[in-house]
């Protein structure tokens, strides 16, 4: 018999990671950057040139590596890429617990 697990819709709380919201958050950034480079069709050279970063970097975030990469350059990636980045704030989940800020 196999056993399933429902998940919390966040696979690093799923993890146990201190700061999964904020993982979260950056690889739905991350998400609609690849998709948007896909859909453009650019090569990570171009992609690069586009970002005003290195080749390297584009291959190290599109391959999640996230380390290096805070919310605001996520966000100047987006805006290079000519998306309007909207940020909404809303009440937590009832399911989830509290997260401290430090």
């Amino acid at each position: 018999m196999i056993h399933l697990t429902k998940g919390s819709g966040n696979v690093f709380r799923d993890l146990g990671l201190s700061d999964a919201d904020i993982l979260q958050a950056k690889a739905d950034l991350v998400h609609q950057i690849s998709v948007l480079i896909e859909r453009r069709g650019l090569t990570q050279t171009q992609a690069a040139d586009v970002l005003g970063v290195t080749q390297p970097k584009i291959s190290a975030l599109l391959h999640g590596r996230l380390d290096g990469f805070s919310m605001d350059r996520l966000v100047r990636f987006l805006n290079a890429l000519d998306q309007d980045v909207r940020i909404s704030v809303r009440p937590k989940s009832k399911a989830r617990p509290m997260v401290k800020v430090a």
